[in-house]
């Protein structure tokens, strides 16, 4: 197995927790052979899987430059304290939403969504497996956009909160910075 699959594939499990194993793609058998996955029907880190990814993510971000994967976060935080907001106020108040208020979001959204395709290719051009994010924020977005709004918080499924969660952690590992020092400098979300 290849490190790029193999990362693509632990950080894929990190993120989500436990994924459906039908949900994966990528050397599944693999890393399950190699101690690294639960075999089970929800798949999730071994104490060596989560090791192993510190590892693979400590060689990917060797490799990025440090200033650009930093330029790239600071851009992501400009369109997320745009869209961190949108969406929990739609928490808040999808139950009582009229037809006018989900057009306002979606809108909305649709305009933040522009504002982060760019950020997400620049963050393709140093690391490539980010690119898929702008894909799986496009079909969320329009599965919402086609009537279905648990498409924009659902849990446990690729909603475009979940995928923009997700996103936000990528890109703050890229940059080699924490959780914990993301909340303690407010730029967290």
């Amino acid at each position: 197995m290849n490190d790029a699959d193999e990362l693509a594939l632990l950080q894929t499990v990190r993120l989500k927790g436990r994924v459906g194993r039908a949900e994966l793609t990528g050397p599944v058998e693999d890393c399950v052979a190699a101690g690294l996955l639960v075999d089970a029907p929800m798949v999730r880190l071994t104490d060596a899987g989560r090791v192993r990814l510190v590892e693979l993510l400590a060689d990917e971000r060797a490799v990025v430059d440090h200033d650009a994967a930093n330029r790239v976060y600071e851009r992501f935080l400009v369109v997320n304290g745009g869209v961190k907001p949108l969406i929990s106020q739609w928490q808040l108040t999808r139950d009582a939403a009229g037809p006018d208020e989900v057009t306002a979001v979606l809108d909305r959204l649709a305009e933040l969504h522009r504002e982060v395709v760019p950020v997400i290719a620049a963050a393709g051009e140093l690391v490539a497996r980010l690119g898929t994010y702008a894909d799986r924020l496009d079909a969320a977005l329009w599965r919402a956009r086609d009537g279905d709004m648990s498409w924009l918080t659902r849990p446990m499924v690729d909603s475009y909160h979940t995928v923009w969660f997700e996103l936000h952690e990528e890109l703050i590992g890229l940059a080699g910075r924490t959780r914990a020092t993301e909340a303690e400098s407010g730029s967290g979300g």
